[in-house]
């Protein structure tokens, strides 16, 4: 399986990859290779801790050497100019067991591995945090070349299970985040909205910038069950036997007014929102988190 293949964006081949760190090395290697054909070109500067010359710029800071070899210039920016902190905070509750094979744990654990390989590349701290109705682990943020071969495993490990209390579990979180930086939410948000709206407001209440990643099943996006089927609640238990065709309309409605909810608590919240399908390419994770990382190094440098 190659890089150049591109297979590594395809759900169906990172399902039959087992190993979690193969799959995020895959994705991060074969997003980097792809950049001068992508909509994200310009973010790959940054791996480098490079960014494009713009007028006014202090000129002893270009590199002469990218120059020669692209004819483009480029500033370079110091380590400390560019390493940030990074908490990846992954809900592990019961809902996110949905999909057979290729859950929606799964999906979220792959995207949590694969920001993790960008950010150790990138010489960020990481850290993790796995939660439902509690903090279930936590692995507070740190630079050393150990930790992506730790979090992988404790991504491996977790189970979900339980249902989810995230006022509860992220508040926990939030007061054990010592350092200012950027939390990465990735969940389902299959909570109350007022539970969302109180645990995005901890964060931002203390300094952290927050970047949610709503993941959603394709099938309850889009409900292609057509025979009748029995549905169960895995945080519930309670059951509901039904018509799946006569209740088509009428659900997709719901989904569109829960999604059009989190969106406008996410915008209140001023946090960035991107929704994610199991069926979706993982490069538009990997493309919004660099846009949101420049977007936050930019307000930085402002105060």
């Amino acid at each position: 399986m190659s890089v150049d293949e591109k297979s590594y964006l395809n759900a169906d081949a990172l399902n039959r990859l087992k190993r979690l760190d193969v799959r995020a090395r895959l994705i991060v290697e074969g997003f980097l290779s792809g950049q001068h054909r992508s909509p994200y070109h310009g973010y790959a500067v940054e791996f480098a801790t490079h960014r494009e010359y713009v007028p006014g710029d202090d000129l002893r800071h270009i590199d002469w050497k990218v120059w020669s070899r692209s004819d483009r210039l480029y500033i370079k920016e110091y380590e400390e100019e560019t390493n940030l902190s990074c908490t990846i905070a992954l809900d592990a509750s019961q809902s996110m067991q949905y999909g057979g094979t290729w859950r929606k744990y799964d999906y979220a654990a792959t995207v949590a591995a694969s920001l993790a390989y960008l950010l150790q590349r990138q010489q960020d701290a990481i850290g993790l945090a796995i939660f439902n109705d509690r903090l279930q682990k936590l692995l507070p943020a740190r630079a050393h070349p150990n930790q992506l071969k730790l979090l992988v495993h404790e991504l491996e490990q977790a189970r979900p299970e339980t249902g989810t209390e995230a006022t509860i579990a992220l508040s926990q979180l939030a007061g054990q985040i010592k350092n200012r930086g950027i939390v990465v939410l990735i969940s389902d948000l299959f909570w109350p909205r007022a539970q969302l709206s109180e645990s995005l407001k901890q964060f931002r209440l203390r300094g952290q910038e927050v970047v949610v990643v709503q993941i959603i099943h394709e099938d309850e996006l889009t409900f292609p069950f057509r025979n009748e089927t029995l549905f169960r609640g895995l945080e519930s238990g309670r059951q509901l036997q039904t018509d799946p065709p006569a209740l088509r309309k009428s659900y997709l409605e719901a989904v569109d007014r829960f999604l059009a909810e989190v969106r406008k608590v996410c915008a209140q919240a001023g946090v960035d929102h991107l929704l994610m399908s199991t069926d979706h390419k993982l490069d538009a994770v990997l493309g919004g988190y660099l846009a949101f990382r420049q977007k936050v190094r930019r307000r930085t440098r402002q105060f």
